[in-house]
């Protein structure tokens, strides 16, 4: 074990040294550096954006159509779980308000929007 430390440090000592002495020849020659352009400047930006677009955006757009053409198919009867967690069944709706019944004789009116998914889905989640 000793013997391969001993030798990696040889090793390591000898690049380092060669590694250096062209670092200082190099530093030598070249009296500026080169500047990016703007294209490789702006590079790691547009990178950020396109991953941000796939891991976030592109989700949560997909999502929200989802939730959209669901609303819009709601219909009379259907069981329903509201977005604060409430259970019932549509009783009545409008173009932007539904009427559930909670319980017997008991209606609750809420925006349409703010139905979360049916109730059957709902369950079928949980299992």
């Amino acid at each position: 074990m000793f013997l391969f430390k001993s030798i990696f440090v040889r090793v390591f000592v000898v690049f380092m040294s060669i590694n250096i002495f062209n670092f200082h020849s190099a530093m030598a020659q070249a009296s500026t550096p080169a500047q990016p352009s703007v294209f490789e400047a702006l590079m790691p930006f547009i990178v950020l954006m396109v991953v941000m677009y796939f891991l976030m955006i592109r989700p949560q757009v997909r999502k929200a159509k989802e939730h959209q053409k669901f609303v819009t198919e709601l219909k009379r009867g259907d069981e329903v779980v509201t977005t604060s967690g409430i259970l019932g069944r549509i009783e009545g709706m409008t173009d932007a308000v539904v009427t559930l019944e909670i319980a017997d004789g008991v209606r609750v009116k809420m925006l349409r929007t703010q139905v979360a998914s049916s109730t059957k889905s709902s369950l079928e989640a949980k299992k």
